[in-house]
């Protein structure tokens, strides 16, 4: 093979392993998950690393407000029926941009938070801490389950213009994939990435 050849070969594996890696980044990731026992119920502690694209950013710098779904269940396998869900929990979370005094909002919950940069506000929508997903009632001790986690950006919050442009664009399909953990009611239930 002529080193022509090569060099042109070697630059399109190069430019494609570069390709993949800024493909990549964006997206939503599990950080950590913790669930602890607090007077009898289970709270959920969480990080999730949350990086949009360009195209993302600019929307919500021009108005457009985004709704990040979190999603928490536990199931319990059974051999002779479908697997039963004891618990089952939804949160949403709304990032927005404020024009007149340039901040970031996110709102969660009843609460509301500010961030200058949108770093920081992803940072803030990525951080779930006590949030009640168990009751102890729903769960039997003496049983094993699996307990899971994602989190997703709803585009069915989305105004209408930007929901037909989200089917058409793989930027705007934001999700982390589901975390699977076993969980123990008398044991540590704490996963780190």
């Amino acid at each position: 093979m002529s080193q022509g050849i090569k060099q042109f070969i070697l630059c399109g594996l190069l430019a494609l392993s570069l390709f993949s890696v800024a493909a990549g980044a964006e997206g939503i990731k599990i950080k950590s998950a913790e669930l602890e026992r607090v007077d009898g119920d289970w709270l959920l502690n969480a990080t999730f690393k949350i990086e949009l694209t360009p195209g993302l950013e600019d929307a919500v710098q021009k108005g457009v407000v985004l709704y990040f779904q979190t999603e928490f269940d536990l199931t319990r396998s059974r051999w002779y029926w479908f697997d039963e869900k004891p618990a089952l929990a939804q949160r949403q979370t709304r990032l927005s941009y404020q024009p007149l005094t340039q901040q970031y909002r996110i709102a969660s919950e009843g609460l509301t938070f500010s961030a200058k940069t949108i770093s920081e506000a992803l940072q803030v929508v990525g951080s779930i801490g006590g949030w009640q997903v168990i009751d102890n009632n729903q769960i039997d001790p003496s049983k094993a389950y699996t307990a899971a986690l994602r989190m997703t950006l709803d585009l069915s919050k989305l105004p209408k213009p930007f929901q037909v442009n989200a089917l058409n664009n793989r930027d705007w399909n934001v999700s982390s994939d589901w975390l699977r953990f076993p969980f123990s009611p008398n044991g540590p239930n704490q996963i780190k990435r």
